[in-house]
C-alpha cells in the first residue's frame, strides 16, 4: 500500500514539474519566440546581430553552449539556433541569458549609447518584432522599442499591438511589468485573478507569477508596456 502511495506521489510531482516547465517555456506578448532574424537596422547600428552579440558575450566568458544551457534551462540546440540567427529568442529567454552572462537584458535588444537623455520621435520607433499578417495572428502581437538608443537601461518600454488569437496560455519570467492601455480592450490574468482593462486603465504585476495578456474579442488593442528584468 505504501509503495503505491510513493508511486502516485512521484507521478504527481513529475506532472507538476512538467506543467511548471510548460508555463516557463511559453511566451506571452513580450516573450513569444520568432523564427525571424534580428532586424537589419539593428544589426547595422550595433555592429552585430542579436545572435552575434550573445555568442560574443558567451565566448568572452569562456562558456560553452552546454554551460549556458545548464544555467538557463534553454536547450543547447535552441541556443545554437539563436547564435546563428535562425531563431529570435523571446524576451523571457533574453532575461535568463542576461543573468547567465551577467549582463543587462537590454544589451541584447540594442546596446544603445550610455548618455543621460535619448529622444525617440514617433516616426523613429524601432520595430523589434515584425511578422507577416498570418504569423502576427498566431503570436497575437507585434511591438516597437521606445528606448533602443539608451544604453545601460534597466527598463524596456514598448508600444505593443495585441491581435486576436485563440491561444490563452500562462507564462512566467523574472521581473515586473507595467501596462497602460492606449486603445481597445485588454484581458490580463495573474494567477487566478482576471481583469478586463479599457483605454486609460493600467496594471502593474510581478511577471514571475503565471500571467497572460491579450486583446478581447476580434479587435486589436494598443498598449504601452514597460518591462523591468532586474539589475542583472
Amino acid at each position: 500500500m505504501e509503495k503505491k502511495k510513493d508511486i502516485k506521489s512521484i507521478k504527481v510531482t513529475a506532472k507538476s514539474v512538467q506543467q511548471r516547465r510548460k508555463i516557463e517555456e511559453h511566451g506571452d506578448f513580450l516573450t513569444a519566440p520568432s523564427r525571424a532574424a534580428a532586424p537589419r537596422a539593428l544589426k547595422e547600428e550595433t555592429g552585430g546581430s542579436l545572435g552575434e552579440r550573445i555568442k560574443k558575450a558567451r565566448e568572452s566568458r569562456g562558456l560553452t553552449l552546454k554551460d549556458i544551457s545548464s544555467r538557463t534551462g534553454i536547450s543547447a540546440n535552441v541556443l545554437k539556433q539563436v547564435e546563428s540567427n535562425e531563431l529570435t529568442p523571446p524576451l523571457g529567454q533574453l532575461i535568463k541569458l542576461g543573468k547567465a552572462l551577467d549582463m543587462k537584458m537590454g544589451y541584447f535588444i540594442s546596446p544603445g549609447v550610455d548618455k543621460p537623455l535619448t529622444v525617440v520621435r514617433k516616426d523613429q520607433r524601432r520595430m523589434v518584432s515584425r511578422y507577416g499578417e498570418k504569423k502576427s495572428a498566431v503570436y497575437g502581437y507585434y511591438y516597437e522599442s521606445l528606448a533602443a538608443e539608451k544604453g545601460n537601461r534597466v527598463m524596456e518600454p514598448f508600444i505593443v499591438t495585441l491581435l486576436p488569437t485563440g491561444k490563452e496560455e500562462l507564462s512566467t519570467h523574472d521581473g515586473q511589468e507595467f501596462i497602460f492601455v492606449l486603445n481597445g480592450e485588454m484581458k490580463v490574468q495573474v494567477g487566478k485573478q482576471v481583469e478586463v482593462l479599457q483605454a486609460g486603465d493600467c496594471v502593474y504585476y510581478d511577471s514571475n507569477k503565471p500571467h497572460y495578456v491579450g486583446t478581447v474579442g476580434k479587435k486589436k488593442t494598443t498598449i504601452l508596456a514597460v518591462l523591468y528584468a532586474g539589475s542583472k
